[in-house]
């Protein structure tokens, strides 16, 4: 079995099994409402797309995102995953600025596509474990670009999978040893608005959830993720 990490979703290319991290917040906010009781979440690209479904499914629904870590307007909820503790209907609907378009590509490019997270990490990777095929964690990075606190959470992942590293691999492995706890490898990035101190807190928990999220079908331009 070969080991691989993606840092940014550009360098993702076809995999048997993909494992997709947004540690803050995208994955682990979708574990959250999955194991608080949501059905299935529905991610989107883009805000019009959520938009759509939520006026599509009505009652059935709420709707919830960010773009640059700030609420996007007229939404039920944002994407912190303190928000989605008390299920308020079957289906969330989601769209974020890295997270949400990271798991559709991932969608379109692997055979099996899994959520991680440091909240489900040992859950994810037993998951990813399973199937014996090629497993390419995939981080979302910021904006194309990469960033330090998926890489943290890839090596984490990585350190639990049994295969043949590649290079990226092993620079994961390198990035999350270099960081004694989770709090200060997910911390050792910049975030950009105040306020996510409490959030930091909650996706920095270990092995909190056993739920796997995983990618379904498409619902219109959505991916559907269920556990």
């Amino acid at each position: 079995m070969r080991i691989d990490v993606a840092f940014t979703p550009a360098e993702a290319g076809p995999a048997h099994v993909a494992v997709v991290v947004d540690v803050m917040r995208a994955t682990s906010t979708i574990a959250q409402a999955l194991a608080s009781g949501y059905r299935r979440v529905l991610c989107c690209r883009a805000i019009d797309d959520a938009r759509a479904l939520r006026e599509q499914l009505g009652d059935e629904a709420v709707v919830g995102g960010e773009r640059k870590a700030v609420p996007i307007e007229g939404f039920d909820l944002g994407a912190s995953p303190r928000d989605y503790l008390e299920p308020r209907a079957e289906t969330a609907i989601l769209s974020t600025t890295n997270g949400t378009r990271t798991i559709l590509t991932a969608a379109a490019n692997a055979e099996i596509v899994l959520l991680g997270s440091l909240l489900n990490l040992d859950a994810v990777a037993a998951a990813g474990r399973a199937p014996g095929e090629d497993v390419t964690v995939v981080c979302a990075g910021y904006e194309g670009a990469f960033a330090v606190d998926d890489a943290y959470c890839a090596g984490r992942i990585v350190e639990l999978l049994d295969g043949d590293r590649t290079d990226a691999a092993v620079a994961s492995t390198a990035i999350a040893r270099a960081y004694p706890t989770a709090w200060e490898g997910v911390n050792a990035r910049t975030y950009g608005p105040p306020g996510l101190e409490a959030d930091l807190r909650w996706c920095t928990q270990e092995n909190t959830l056993s739920v796997v999220p995983r990618f379904t079908r498409m619902v219109g331009a959505a991916a559907e993720i269920e556990d």
